[in-house]
């Protein structure tokens, strides 16, 4: 297990806004990355390093956004004005973690502008919804993972996360700290974050130094 990508929900009216503004500080261009048809979203990708990814996903005029965790998710996100939803790490079995939840993951793909097909494997986002600390969980069927498609400037160094306890209701928390492979976790109180927990910030590190998303 790996930590694999952030996902930063925005509106589709401000999504060109965001994508922009986000990029500049990465240093490095979003890409489309297309529909998730089954979910009633869609996203922009900009690559990091240490094979991962930034997200910015926004709902969509779609019967599935209000049907699937994932559109519901994101759409209650962009209702209250956006920001970061949530941290994903990916595995090569997602079997163990089926097991554990009791359920099996849903298969999601999203159709690129140039209409191939990227796969995966998800579970663990109707706990993210109620818990926006927790993480949720996916393994790739196909191999061409976003982090490829252009040229990363910057890699994650720290993730500030709002939360009552540090991951003490996950089944996987030995995993999740392994997966992060150097990242550090920036525990704060919900206190000082309007009493929300979940993703305050992400800080990034490229050759112009450090910057703080939030």
């Amino acid at each position: 297990m790996r930590l694999d990508h952030v996902s930063y929900v925005t509106s589709h009216d401000q999504l060109a806004d965001t994508v922009q503004r986000l990029g500049a500080k990465l240093g490095t261009s979003f890409i489309d990355g297309g529909i998730h048809p089954r979910f009633g979203t869609r996203n922009f990708t900009a690559p990091l390093k240490n094979h991962r990814y930034v997200e910015v996903v926004c709902p969509l005029d779609h019967p599935a956004t209000e049907s699937t965790p994932w559109g519901k998710a994101v759409s209650k996100k962009a209702n209250e004005g956006g920001g970061w939803l949530t941290w994903v790490f990916s595995t090569e079995d997602i079997k163990p973690i089926e097991d554990k939840f009791g359920r099996q993951a849903l298969d999601g793909h999203r159709t690129r502008p140039d209409g191939s097909d990227l796969k995966w494997k998800q579970i663990g986002v109707i706990e993210m919804a109620n818990q926006p600390e927790l993480p949720f969980f996916i393994q790739w069927l196909t191999s061409d993972h976003p982090s490829q498609e252009g040229r990363p400037a910057s890699e994650i160094t720290k993730i500030e996360v709002a939360a009552k306890g540090r991951l003490d209701e996950s089944w996987f928390t030995d995993e999740i700290v392994a997966g992060l492979e150097g990242v550090i976790i920036d525990w704060i109180d919900p206190s000082v974050n309007d009493g929300e927990t979940g993703i305050v910030a992400i800080h990034v590190k490229s050759d112009k130094g450090e910057v703080r998303l939030d």
